[in-house]
């Protein structure tokens, strides 16, 4: 009787039964993971190409100009503004940040011209002093001469080698390398703020700046240096909605990520009720039987689970293996949790269209096995 039978014995019996059907279905819903895992992986290969060397910087907070919103090319900042911020608890250092070409200098010069986000820092600042290149160059020494670029561009550039910074004709020798990582997809370089400064404004400088990078425990007494300034403060996190492209790649890649969703839902609620259609008959014969409607819902669900684990989890993999040739050559980030938290989701999505489908079951009548000549 059904009451003795294990809850997934029919489940197991039907795939084996119709086993084409299945994977039919199973491919495709394990296509919509591979490609929902692999824009998990652009997506957050996109996010670490636009912010990593700003999530690297030892900051909590940082402060713009009034409606800058978080563009470091928005903002421009005077050292007014920054002695408001020197409050107990509270680290404080100007920054600039801008995007610049540079081209390799001297008559002989081969390479190729390189773009950068320079990152002008203060000597004595907190972001100087707590940076050091991994081959023990003094990073807050070395910007005062120099560019010390991110570690990415030390197969390209020569420690030594000169650069002009295309439009100002500055000429800068590379004077280390450290984990800078990149900002808005280009490279950082770090510099001087005085350099930065001449870079940017030539003699006209007046002091300014882009930003003041902040460091505190108390996020509260930033507030009243905020308001006497007529600043905008952002948590580090917040302050990536300022890198160029941000918000709209974000944006973008959740998007057709929610469009796949919806179009996994969509498969498999269209192929449960259909599979449950096709299966009227003996729905009502079970019911016959003195199957509960429970039982049979229960049965159903634990054969798409099934179907489900395995299209996804396969799907998922595929992805993963095929991520891990991109190499350098895309901006492709994956990380177990990301595999892990796709996975779950296309399969409580999945879980969710085959919802459609159960008020069908439970309201099969099994009278309808005396008609069904089964």
């Amino acid at each position: 009787s059904t009451g003795r039978t294990s809850p997934m014995y029919l489940a197991l019996r039907d795939l084996r039964a119709t086993k084409g059907r299945f994977v039919l279905v199973g491919v495709v819903i394990g296509l919509i993971s591979f490609l929902a895992t692999m824009l998990a992986g652009l997506a957050n290969g996109l996010v670490d190409d636009g912010i990593s060397g700003l999530r690297a910087l030892p900051i909590t907070h940082l402060a713009f100009a009034e409606n800058s919103h978080a563009s470091f090319s928005r903002s421009v900042m005077t050292e007014d503004q920054l002695e408001a911020f020197d409050v107990e608890g509270v680290d404080a250092t100007p920054v600039g940040v801008s995007f610049v070409n540079a081209r390799p200098a001297g008559p002989d010069a081969s390479g190729e011209t390189i773009d950068v986000a320079l990152f002008g820092v203060d000597g004595n600042g907190f972001l100087a002093q707590s940076s050091e290149a991994p081959d023990g160059t003094d990073v807050a020494a070395a910007i005062e001469g120099g560019l010390v670029l991110s570690d990415e561009l030390e197969t390209e550039v020569d420690l030594g080698e000169e650069f002009t910074i295309v439009g100002t004709d500055t000429t800068l020798p590379v004077v280390g390398f450290t984990f800078a990582g990149t900002y808005g997809h280009v490279p950082i370089a770090f510099t001087s703020l005085d350099t930065w400064r001449e870079v940017v404004y030539g003699d006209g400088s007046q002091g300014r700046f882009s930003a003041i990078a902040l460091s505190t425990g108390d996020p509260a007494a930033l507030d009243s240096a905020a308001t006497q300034t007529g600043t905008e403060v952002f948590t580090k996190s917040e302050a990536y909605a300022g890198s160029p492209g941000f918000s709209a790649e974000s944006g973008t890649m959740s998007l057709i990520r929610g469009f796949l969703l919806v179009i996994s839902a969509l498969v498999v609620g269209a192929f449960f009720t259909v599979w449950t259609i096709q299966r009227t008959r003996q729905i009502g014969l079970l019911k016959a039987l003195g199957a509960s409607s429970g039982y049979i819902v229960r049965d159903a669900l634990g054969q798409l689970a099934v179907v489900l684990v395995l299209s996804v989890s396969a799907g998922a993999a595929i992805a993963a293996g095929v991520g891990s040739l991109f190499g350098d050559g895309a901006p492709f980030s994956l990380t177990l949790s990301s595999v892990v938290a796709t996975a779950l989701v296309l399969g409580l999505v999945g879980m969710a269209g085959s919802l459609v489908a159960l008020r069908r079951i439970i309201s099969v009548d099994p009278a309808i096995s005396l008609t069904s000549g089964v």
